[in-house]
């Protein structure tokens, strides 16, 4: 009884860079499950695996790494894609089948259970029964853990699991990572729906902010788009990147691609430091994965305060410059 895991290189136009944290991270978590063997399939990178790729599979203990050789499969196709997943689970004799959740995760495993009929729980982030197997995950934008079944144990059972639900450690034994072929038969119905172009997105790129080791939040409460100095001053001391709330792209003061939250990014930083942020439930499904989070706010009944491990009650505009004072 193998894990298969469906994995993602960091970049597909620099292979060299290996897989991306989010695969590494369920990498991690197949091993929590009660399989054998971690395997992998990789797809969109055609051709041989990169060393940077193995060794990431090695590292996390891969038995085997399952590759296509179809040069069609270069450009995102969710339904292609999960035919070769599908296959590589057949060839593996996969029990279970999970991945990261990230916008291809979730498309291509959800296409592989539909065309399974199994269900498939998204954003697992723990195993907390073994026998039957339950896991718990995410729902109401994080803010609920639901607990669930994964399987009957008569047929696959296919899951995503929430970013940063678990750190990336080795396997406790370097794995062999054999690499493996699939060769899928593909109609012109699996390629129907495939990207045909990629363009580089305005006004930014939320890698900076989602590989962040600290992070730097502002809300509401720092009044204008004007008020931001001494934010990105903080920020750029610790050595971080600045975060917003919803509310603060909405009324146009920051880029999208600052938002933290439910529809911007998820961050899992080692401290997340909330300027005058309430803490709506969608903004904690963004946040709540950091490590450590201290809210500054003049309220003191906020959620962002009652849920941080630590709080200063205070304007954010006299807390901030005296924190950067000390730093000095």
């Amino acid at each position: 009884m193998s894990v298969l895991v469906l994995v993602e290189p960091e970049d597909l136009d620099d292979l060299g860079a290996g897989l991306s944290v989010v695969s590494q991270e369920v990498l991690t978590f197949a091993r929590s499950l009660p399989g054998d063997e971690v395997d992998a399939v990789l797809v969109g990178a055609v051709g041989q695996p990169t060393e940077a790729v193995l060794a990431h599979c090695r590292e996390q203990g891969v038995r085997t790494l399952h590759v296509s050789p179809d040069a069609r499969l270069e450009r995102y196709a969710a339904r292609a894609w999960a035919r070769v997943v599908d296959a590589a689970a057949e060839a593996g004799g996969a029990a279970y089948l999970i991945g990261g959740g990230t916008p291809h995760g979730n498309e291509v495993l959800a296409h592989v259970a539909a065309a399974r009929s199994v269900p498939m729980p998204c954003n697992v982030v723990a195993v907390v029964q073994s026998e039957p197997l339950e896991v718990e995950r995410q729902v109401v934008g994080g803010a609920v853990l639901e607990r669930v079944a994964l399987g009957d144990g008569a047929g696959l059972a296919v899951a995503s699991v929430a970013g940063h639900a678990v750190a990336p450690q080795a396997a406790p034994s370097p794995g062999p990572a054999h690499v493996a072929e699939v060769d899928v038969e593909l109609t012109d119905a699996d390629l129907a729906a495939q990207v045909v172009r990629i363009e580089a997105r305005e006004g930014g790129d939320t890698s900076a902010l989602t590989g962040a080791n600290v992070v730097v939040g502002a809300g509401r409460g720092v009044g204008g788009p004007d008020q931001f100095d001494d934010v990105e001053a903080l920020a750029a001391r610790l050595g971080g990147a600045v975060g917003v709330s919803r509310v603060v792209t909405s009324l146009g003061w920051r880029p999208h691609h600052e938002q933290v939250g439910q529809t911007g990014s998820r961050i899992a930083p080692d401290l997340y430091l909330a300027c005058g942020i309430s803490g709506a439930i969608q903004h904690w499904a963004g946040c709540s994965s950091s490590k450590t989070i201290i809210a500054i706010n003049t309220d003191g009944e906020a959620p962002m305060v009652t849920k941080a491990r630590y709080a200063v009650i205070g304007d954010m505009h006299e807390v901030i410059p005296a924190v950067l004072e000390e730093l000095s």
